[in-house]
């Protein structure tokens, strides 16, 4: 009998900053960032929240559309598999980094929407009562982007190099 294995990560939270690009010398666009979920929940009457970063990694197209379109702040919907990784570090002891490396990605931020002006905002929507109609009228107008049908050579030339750990 055949055993069966599952390593699938799927994530929706908010960017803690800007993706980091870099390309590795054999010229692959590696795009690198953190993904912050919130969890509540109440014990004994008490609203409780604790909050959980998550280091992403997309690679090669998807690196290239989430250095262009991903800003610190946004709401995205990510889903790939978790990966961990060892090195020695300079004072001789082995580290360890468990990254969610994405195959997907989906912004659910809506266009026209100040995704960096509220950071800390915990709320389903990511929109505080008080925006304009304006705002309200572009969140109506919530569209998928196919990641496929992205011309990559109307985007921005991306430059960077790998740091080397």
């Amino acid at each position: 009998m055949a055993s069966r294995n599952l390593n699938k990560v799927m994530l929706i939270g908010n960017l803690t900053r800007e993706p980091d690009m870099r390309f590795t010398p054999q010229g692959n666009a590696v795009a690198s960032f953190v993904v912050a979920t919130n969890r509540e929940w109440v014990t004994q009457g008490e609203k409780k929240q604790s909050v959980n970063f998550h280091n992403v990694v997309a690679w090669n197209k998807l690196a290239e559309i989430c250095g262009q379109l991903l800003k610190k702040g946004t709401k995205v919907y990510v889903e790939g598999r978790l990966q961990t990784r060892d090195w020695v570090g300079d004072d001789g002891h082995k580290r360890y980094k468990t990254e969610v490396v994405i195959d997907d990605m989906i912004i659910l931020t809506p266009k026209g929407a100040s995704s960096s002006s509220d950071d800390s905002d915990d709320s389903e929507s990511g929109m505080d009562s008080e925006d304009t109609e304006e705002s309200k009228d572009t969140s109506s107008s919530d569209e998928e982007i196919n990641l496929d049908d992205i011309d990559l050579d109307s985007l921005e030339d991306l430059d960077g190099n790998v740091d080397e750990e």
